[in-house]
């Protein structure tokens, strides 16, 4: 089993290991760069952003013709992981939540006319798009097969009325990815569809006030009011909005936990760093066991997230839905975050609890992560119906085609 990783992509993550420490680490730590959500405001994010296309490190999980670098899953994992070593990291990579997730499955499901029209402009980073599916109860959340939002057909248009919220980015979207029910089909009764933010028939209710800071565009309750949709707007075709929601969130859950292992690993650093120059009674915490128990914990904590990352993102690589995998990870890291901002600040006392640091930032941050892209309860779940499905198999090996292989 080869846990290396190509030249190419130790190149791409020195690169961006570089780009982090020098450009974004030091906008990061001048607040006034900061915007009033939390975020990184618009005229520093366009200054890297440019930056960041004139070193070739924009868009590195699109294939080249798209306008990426084609690194595939594991080259994703290694990479995205060190550009959140900043909060700002994976944005100015063009690589943050919800773009990352909306650009590869645009890049799968769309036709070549709607790459043109909906999925360019986000490559080039002209517009920020949404992806709407959860609602508010007794409507869709982690069960897709609970979705009110309806598109009937009228002619040959499609008239979408319901409810949306918790939309991550829809203030600042231009583009929107759809679920709505076209039929009672248990599996084939949603339909995705594209809108622009000027089509009319549709608002946002509200901005979503939450405990954390904010994605650009922040999480939205968005109100559908006899929206009228062309075909051309069906995305991957009618009836096939689950299946365009598996495509989507799956590995949407996986990037997640890459960018929170480096978070994790941004906490860690801060704290050591704390507890290498902090003193009390006449002993630096750094040689306080009590201390180095919790930093030898975080330290085999995050080493286990990558493994369990790296794993799922070999098997998506591979062509598998890797649904054990990524449900695994997401549960394990999501966990981690937030355990390690929490030690973080408690190794750093009141200087973590304030904004001297970014650790309060990431400890808000972090209590999203275990309700995102599926609760942890609903992955347990997942995993207990597929240890039931798949018995002692559930944790065999993958054979390969040579003796020399394990050697």
């Amino acid at each position: 089993m080869d846990l290396t990783i190509s030249p190419r992509i130790e190149d791409f993550r020195a690169r961006i290991a570089r780009f982090v420490a020098d450009e974004i680490l030091p906008v990061e730590a001048e607040r006034a760069n900061w915007d009033a959500h939390g975020n990184i405001a618009s005229a520093p994010l366009e200054t890297l952003r440019e930056k960041a296309r004139g070193e070739g490190l924009w868009c590195l999980q699109l294939r080249p013709e798209t306008g990426g670098q084609g690194l595939g899953k594991v080259g994703m994992a290694v990479t995205y992981e060190e550009m959140n070593r900043s909060i700002f990291g994976p944005v100015v990579f063009n690589s943050a939540a919800p773009d990352d997730g909306n650009m590869m499955v645009l890049e799968k499901a769309a036709t070549e006319a709607q790459k043109e029209r909906w999925l360019a402009p986000i490559v080039a980073g002209r517009v920020n798009s949404s992806f709407a599916m959860t609602e508010p109860h007794p409507g869709g959340g982690s069960d897709p097969g609970m979705m009110l939002t309806t598109a009937r057909k009228a002619g040959d248009r499609y008239v979408i009325s319901g409810r949306k919220w918790f939309i991550t980015g829809a203030e600042s979207a231009a583009h929107v990815i759809l679920i709505a029910r076209t039929s009672d089909d248990p599996r084939r009764g949603l339909t995705a569809f594209l809108h622009h933010r000027d089509d009319p028939g549709w608002r946002i209710e509200r901005r979503i006030p939450i405990m954390g800071p904010e994605e650009h565009g922040g999480h939205c309750e968005l109100v559908y009011e006899d929206m009228e949709l062309a075909p051309d707007r069906v995305l991957l075709g009618e009836g096939l909005g689950l299946k365009l929601t598996q495509m989507r969130l799956g590995p949407a859950r996986l990037t997640h936990c890459m960018r929170w292992l480096g978070l994790a690993k941004r906490a860690t650093e801060i704290a050591q760093a704390y507890a290498a120059e902090r003193s009390g009674f006449g002993v630096r915490l750094a040689d306080r066991e009590s201390i180095q128990i919790k930093m030898g914990d975080l330290a085999m904590g995050i080493e286990i997230g990558r493994l369990l990352v790296m794993k799922a993102a070999w098997a998506l690589d591979r062509g598998s839905f890797a649904r054990k995998e990524i449900s695994m990870a997401k549960i394990h890291v999501a966990n981690l975050l937030h355990k390690a901002a929490d030690v973080a600040i408690q190794v750093n006392g009141a200087r973590g609890y304030s904004q001297d640091t970014v650790l309060e930032w990431i400890y808000r941050y972090a209590r999203q992560a275990r309700l995102v892209d599926g609760a942890d309860e609903v992955h347990q779940m997942v995993l207990n119906r597929l240890l039931g499905e798949e018995d002692r198999d559930f944790w065999r090996w993958e054979v390969g085609g040579s003796e020399e292989a394990g050697r």
